[in-house]
């Protein structure tokens, strides 16, 4: 019976790499597309943001299975849980990665007002956060879960650059505030991205502690 159970969490395990690799690559696909302009990528980040959601609803369904079904103990009834608050998270940055694209089909047709540096930059550190919360989790690894907490507080500065930025371009010439609220909306967008990677780890923490970390 353990035995069954056991691979039936390694294949919630594997569903959740899964997810986790298809909203990288939904971030990379957003990033690349607001960058180069490109409405075609644009448009496959939306797209992609459905397969984000069937997937979710994959994972939700084994994790109500495995708890109605196999009455796991403490241990794995914390698992369960921070696996179904983590896709939670998960389906939000693809939400996120979403609607930066359809700031990009919005603003592709006109050159961009500064050089984007710190957007990409941020978009890298937060797939990374993704990237390195799931590992933890499958991996029961506190130490790289709190370092994706941690994390956090880059992709942060990164936003607060952006903005003095855009401020500042604002201030030389007003023409360029339309897409500077834009940028900054996007800006914002990856923010958020961060937040829901810092939930993520933090409900990694609990899944090995018993508790979230604090903030």
């Amino acid at each position: 019976m353990r035995n069954r159970f056991d691979r039936q969490l390694q294949g919630l395990n594997d569903l959740l790499i899964e997810m986790g690799s298809m909203i990288e690559e939904a971030i990379g696909i957003a990033t690349r597309a607001l960058v180069t302009q490109d409405t075609r990528l644009a448009e496959r980040a939306i797209l992609a943001d459905r397969e984000i959601d069937e997937k979710e609803r994959e994972i939700e369904s084994l994790c109500l299975k495995l708890l109605l079904q196999q009455q796991p103990v403490a241990k794995d009834l914390r698992l369960i849980s921070a696996a179904l608050k983590m896709i939670t998270d998960m389906e939000r940055i693809g939400d996120h990665a979403a609607d930066i694209s359809e700031i990009t089909l919005l603003i592709a047709n006109d050159p961009h007002i500064k050089e984007l540096v710190h957007i990409p930059q941020m978009a890298e550190a937060t797939a990374r956060m993704l990237t390195d919360s799931i590992d933890a989790f499958v991996k029961k690894d506190l130490s790289l879960a709190r370092a994706v907490i941690e994390a956090d507080d880059v992709v942060d500065g990164l936003f607060d650059a952006i903005k003095e930025d855009l401020i500042e371009l604002i201030r030389l010439d007003g023409a360029n505030g339309g897409q500077a609220i834009d940028l900054m909306m996007i800006a914002k967008y990856f923010e958020r991205i961060g937040d829901h990677a810092t939930n993520i780890a933090e409900w990694v923490a609990f899944s090995i502690t018993g508790r979230k970390e604090p903030q």
